[in-house]
């Protein structure tokens, strides 16, 4: 049995909208901070609404509360005071797609997890006396989500997301360097193992040391080889974006009326799936009810398809890839990424460094810009090393890389078989999502780089 008002849902239904969703949330958050040696902040909170969407004539009307047994009116208000009241009946679909959780977050004691804050804390204090700074977050979030659409389905999804994020500054003299990392999932408590947690830490504040003894700065076109330790922001940023299919209708992206043409190089597919296990952007159902499933967006170099919700779909006599997704309540669903990757290819990482015979290797990124709408980016690299002679010597310091994401995925010509994955929150809109992306070992055989 449904919590959504039936008298909301006949409103919908009568209200003759061509698409049609209510999505009800309830959701509870903890976060904890650990900063300057000591507990900086504790914050829980739990929020509870329903928002109603309805698409007629090309126009979308939107509506939130969260008092959710006024759903009713706010039906009545984005309907215009429907004049029927229609029956509606519906049946529950259940998942194929279940993101196990083996130790629920909201079980664990704030001491054990703030005990763990604080062994990070010191580790990375403790080995690095030139460690000025050390904040490290945790944060978890449980989502419970009930859909009804127009096709007659209900669903109900629980996500659970745990995350734990490092971040540390390094000084000498008047020098100072920053590195972070991020461990999170759609899991429970157990995505946080002590160990690798620990890992990580000491991984990140190794970076940051080890960054104030670079000197050695580099620019101009050159060889790039990107590490899968890099995680997949380039693919995200530069590519990910302009194959969402509301951009691409408002003529933001390049890659508008190219569906069956080349991309890229045909070493590349570019998948986007919210189907597997556990990580990040996976979910069970998306925030219209569509259940998740895989994309191929771009296969051996050919685009064949786009990241599509409902609304665009329809606007293309297509079905929805089950993209669309919202921060909460509060937002209408739009077309947005999952987890998103480069396909291994079938290179050895060593090898192809050995073939590359000078450039840059590229170890771990950091922030961007792109423009969707001619693919050109800037990327900062965060950790990045010379390549001279087939073999990676010394570490460079403030290089960027420059370019355009066409020319980019068109002119990679090798790929490996290793993957690596980062996480993070994607923004559009003026709303967040939960993500992830990843890439093998690839090459880019001339890129732009810069020096800061």
């Amino acid at each position: 049995m449904s919590r959504i008002d039936n008298s909301a849902t006949g409103r919908m239904a009568g209200a003759g909208f061509d698409i049609w969703d209510i999505f009800l949330e309830k959701s509870e958050s903890l976060s904890i901070s650990f900063e300057d040696n000591r507990v900086d902040k504790v914050q829980s909170g739990s929020d509870e609404g329903i928002g109603l969407r309805g698409t007629k004539n090309g126009r979308t009307f939107y509506g939130f509360t969260n008092n959710i047994s006024s759903a009713k009116s706010v039906a009545d208000t984005i309907t215009g005071a429907a004049r029927s009241n229609a029956d509606f009946t519906y049946s529950e679909l259940k998942p194929l797609i279940l993101n196990p959780v083996k130790i629920m977050p909201d079980t664990v004691s704030a001491a054990v997890k703030t005990a763990l804050l604080k062994e990070v804390n010191d580790i990375i204090r403790s080995n690095n006396p030139e460690i000025r700074q050390v904040n490290a977050s945790y944060l978890e979030k449980i989502q419970d989500v009930e859909i009804i659409n127009n096709n007659g389905v209900l669903v109900r999804d629980r996500r659970v997301y745990t995350s734990f994020i490092i971040f540390v500054i390094a000084a000498r003299g008047g020098r100072i360097e920053t590195a972070h990392a991020v461990i999170s999932g759609h899991a429970g408590f157990e995505v946080l193992e002590k160990s690798a947690v620990i890992s990580r830490a000491k991984d990140a504040a190794g970076l940051a040391v080890s960054m104030l003894d670079t000197d050695r700065k580099i620019a101009g076109e050159m060889p790039v080889v990107l590490s899968s330790t890099a995680g997949g922001t380039m693919i995200h940023e530069a590519v990910g974006h302009s194959l969402e299919a509301d951009l691409v209708q408002k003529d933001m992206s390049e890659y508008k009326g190219r569906m069956g043409q080349k991309v890229s190089s045909p070493l590349i597919t570019v998948i986007d799936d919210a189907t597997l296990t556990n990580k990040r952007g996976s979910f069970s159902f998306d925030d219209e009810g569509t259940p998740a499933q895989k994309t191929v967006l771009i296969e051996n170099g050919i685009l064949k398809n786009f990241m599509y919700d409902r609304e665009t779909a329809a606007k293309d006599n297509t079905q929805s890839t089950g993209n669309g997704r919202r921060e909460s309540y509060r937002f209408r669903p739009i077309p947005r990424m999952r987890n998103t990757m480069i396909a291994p290819g079938t290179g050895r990482p060593d090898a192809l460094l050995k073939d590359t015979k000078s450039g840059i290797f590229v170890k771990r990124m950091g922030g961007g810009q792109v423009n969707t709408v001619t693919g050109e980016f800037i990327f900062e690299v965060k950790e990045g090393y010379l390549i001279e002679n087939g073999e990676v010597t010394v570490p460079v310091r403030n290089a960027t890389l420059m370019g355009k994401g066409a020319d980019v995925i068109n002119s990679i010509d090798a790929v490996c078989d290793d993957i690596g994955f980062d996480v993070g929150t994607c923004g559009k809109d003026g709303q967040g999502v939960p993500v992830s992306d990843a890439q093998p070992t690839l090459r880019i055989p001339r890129l732009l780089v810069g020096s800061k």
